[in-house]
């Protein structure tokens, strides 16, 4: 299974091909295909005739949200050093697995900021997964849950903060225990996570 991803918002329905108006409200379903998620966007006619009559067991989807769709905008702003929101997408493009504890202290960070928007958790071969969207673009996020130690805090909210003031480049070293926590031992909370050095992050 990939365990993070970035799916992006259909610019048409999947159902019928209809490219989306602008402000056009439009319903994602998020179906579980074993190897990784998919996401569905559909117009609101696909949606009454495909999927809203039923349970979403019967529908085969895991996950269900609606929202508005955006037409691109121009992009005239100045290239800026590393935010949290580019830094974590760039960490999912690596799909390098040392980064995904400094990937789930920026999600968590970006939720508490309203960056970002958990959708729905879900348990994918004793993993936790976050699904988040970002409303404003409409992306989907998909973030595995590293099952962090409180010890091992310290270290990944260095690196994220070394991240963010410098890029990826030098890659700072990240633990192997940090990649890979004991198991046996609780996780801490979003708010644990994210307390002290990290939560003064931009």
């Amino acid at each position: 299974m990939t365990e993070w991803n970035i799916q992006s918002r259909a610019h048409a329905c999947a159902g019928c091909g209809r490219a989306f108006a602008d402000q056009e409200p439009y319903h994602t379903l998020l179906f579980d295909e074993k190897s990784d998620f998919r996401r569905s966007d559909i117009c609101q006619d696909c949606w009454q005739k495909q999927y809203s009559q039923g349970s979403r067991d019967r529908k085969g989807f895991v996950s269900y949200w609606q929202g508005v769709y955006e037409a691109p905008r121009p992009t005239t702003e100045p290239i800026q050093r590393d935010t949290a929101e580019s830094l974590l997408r760039k960490l999912i493009e690596r799909q390098d697995p040392h980064f995904i504890p400094a990937a789930y202290i920026l999600a968590v960070m970006l939720e508490r900021k309203r960056v970002l928007k958990v959708k729905e958790q879900v348990v994918r071969d004793g993993r936790r997964v976050f699904i988040y969207e970002q409303p404003r673009t409409g992306d989907v996020f998909t973030i595995v849950d590293p099952n962090l130690q409180l010890n091992q805090l310290e270290q990944v909210q260095h690196d994220v903060a070394t991240l963010l003031e410098h890029g990826l480049e030098p890659v700072p070293a990240t633990a192997e225990a940090v990649a890979a926590p004991a198991a046996g031992v609780p996780a801490p909370t979003a708010e644990a996570a994210t307390s002290g050095e990290a939560g003064d992050l931009k």
